[in-house]
């Protein structure tokens, strides 16, 4: 039996406290037109999807949870029922194009078929056409679901993007055993002790990461981004070329994720002075998936991930101040072990009965979460670009999904040679969506002109030195 996991199931259960919430992600592809053929693109689509078993699946649950949902063959697949057509008032813009796919997200999937959509769209102006994957998120992870649409593409996965998540790349207990000699034993002693060390250190960062994280979750934040969020969503995109990025990181010595979150942070900023809200130290907890899938299972369509719960400084008005504490930030919360804990807890709860952690999840998750802002969560995507029946993808916006009361959910996809943010967003509480997604590109532009003005000024520097020689 293909069972979901308690992880999996979480998501169910998140979408079945809260009549608002859809818990589907999805990933909106602008592609080089013209449209190709209809019934060309069904038939290509439908060969590319058996590749996927869990396409022709259907969630079969237990009365009253007391047995974990299964994935089951659905004797009346249709693929009509999935791939759906629909055209924007010609020339449609990129902003009709963003409230399409705002509405196609905040709708629910049908349980009792396959959980996942994809939808063709076509009208788009600059002779371009869309497609939109909508997948419920107890199926599959953002890097499963971007895993999903390489497949859909004419290269298929190919060298994909597994060698770039960090969880594939480091070894375990396991690894840590494996280099021990077998002829000295002293050295296999020295082995053992440290492994054994190894251990010991990775369960006390591991429970002082889980204390961190109730702690988290415990203390109430006071800002408008969190609350109850009706049925309807906002969408907006933010794109930035990576080269850009790349320069800040040189100047300053830290990673993608970094500026980012840092270009996030002071969105988030403008955001609340603009609504007359004062940006304290503890405004803005932010919800930080991590994922823990291995390279072995790069191809599993299922969740594996853990979490950070980062304060992000939204106190701090100094753009370069500002990334130096979100990198601090994050290097201090990975090394406390808050995403070690997160997975401990999910992999203890996987060995618990199922009806235990579903009544507890249940329990939990409708209560009110007033102790996370939002959500930011970074997926690695194809480096090279893709083709769909021989036509370029120009870009690619994941969307996230939201729900416990965080109002707000930005996404992050590397694809190509730029990083692409999605932001999903309650459509009664954040009209102001557009100038978050704008206010992410001036903040990354701001730490490139200061970057470049710190490389002209070493330059200048160095010149002057050897003058002097």
């Amino acid at each position: 039996m293909d069972q979901l996991t308690t992880l999996d199931a979480g998501f169910l259960k998140a979408e079945d406290a809260d009549r608002h919430v859809s818990l589907a992600i999805g990933g909106l592809a602008v592609i080089e037109g013209p449209i190709p053929d209809r019934d060309a693109l069904m038939a290509t689509l439908a060969q590319r999807i058996r590749a996927c078993p869990r396409f022709g699946q259907r969630l079969r649950t237990r009365p009253f949870d007391f047995g974990a949902p299964e994935w089951v063959a659905d004797p009346d697949f249709d693929l009509t029922r999935h791939v759906r057509h629909i055209a924007l008032p010609r020339p449609g813009d990129d902003r009709e194009l963003f409230h399409l796919a705002a509405d196609v997200i905040s709708r629910r999937l049908d349980r009792d078929r396959p959980l996942w959509e994809i939808w063709i769209i076509e009208g788009l102006s600059d002779n371009r056409w869309a497609m939109l994957t909508k997948i419920h998120h107890c199926m599959a992870d953002g890097i499963a679901a971007t895993h999903v649409l390489a497949g859909l593409c004419d290269d298929g996965i190919g060298q994909g993007f597994a060698s770039y998540i960090r969880a594939a790349k480091e070894p375990g207990v396991q690894g840590l055993l494996q280099g021990i000699p077998g002829v000295n034993p002293f050295s296999v002693l020295g082995g053992l002790w440290n492994a054994s060390a190894a251990v010991t250190a990775t369960a006390v960062r591991t429970a002082l990461g889980a204390a961190e994280i109730a702690a988290g979750l415990l203390r109430p934040t006071t800002t408008s981004l969190n609350g109850p969020i009706a049925n309807l969503r906002r969408y907006s995109v933010a794109r930035v070329p990576l080269a850009d990025i790349a320069q800040v990181c040189q100047a300053f010595d830290v990673t993608i994720n970094d500026v980012a979150l840092a270009a996030i942070t002071e969105s988030y900023r403008n955001i609340l002075v603009q609504r007359g809200e004062e940006p304290l130290p503890d405004a803005l907890r932010t919800l930080v998936p991590v994922s823990m899938r291995s390279a072995e299972a790069i191809d599993k369509t299922d969740n594996r991930v853990s979490l950070m719960l980062p304060y992000l400084p939204v106190d701090e008005q100094n753009p370069v101040q500002r990334l130096r504490i979100v990198h601090s930030r994050l290097d201090r919360t990975k090394s406390h072990g808050q995403h070690q804990a997160g997975h401990a807890f999910v992999s203890i709860a996987n060995r618990i009965p199922f009806p235990l952690t579903a009544w507890a999840v249940a329990l939990l998750i409708r209560l009110p979460q007033r102790g996370v802002t939002t959500l930011a969560t970074n997926v690695p995507g194809p480096r090279q670009p893709l083709q769909l029946m021989g036509q370029r993808v120009l870009s690619v916006f994941p969307i996230p999904p939201i729900a416990m009361q965080l109002r707000t959910g930005v996404a992050m996809l590397r694809y190509a040679e730029d990083l692409f943010f999605g932001i999903l967003a309650d459509y009664d509480t954040v009209a102001d969506i557009d100038a978050l997604a704008r206010g992410i590109e001036v903040a990354v532009a701001r730490l490139v002109a200061i970057s470049k003005k710190r490389k002209t000024l070493r330059g200048r520097r160095g010149m002057s030195l050897v003058g002097n020689v």
